[in-house]
């Protein structure tokens, strides 16, 4: 009984590893381009129209997206590290950050 119990175990857990590391590779090159998206419109928008963007309210695709990120450290931190820099540097140059 023991040994079908782990046979079980066995080819079931692996497939179900293999199907979260599919899901997991969806969702990590959903998140680049989501953060390509971001870059992109940091590069090419003028200093006024982000700061007129600053001023509204999130989307609600935005507020999915954030929710995502505070409660996906890893996903957050990848995010993060690929977008600081460009977003940043614009920030800075437009005068939004100090």
């Amino acid at each position: 009984m023991k040994e079908a119990y782990r046979e079980q175990i066995n080819r079931h857990g692996r497939g179900n590893f293999g199907v979260a590391r599919r899901l997991r590779g969806i969702r990590s090159g959903m998140l680049l381009d989501a953060a390509d998206k971001v870059i992109t419109k940091y590069q090419t928008a003028t200093c006024d129209e982000l700061k007129a963007q600053k001023k509204q309210p999130a989307t609600d695709k935005e507020k999915q997206a954030i929710e995502f990120l505070r409660n996906d450290s890893q996903a957050r931190t990848s995010f993060i590290d690929k977008i600081a820099a460009p977003v940043l540097n614009k920030m800075f140059d437009c005068g939004i950050i100090q």
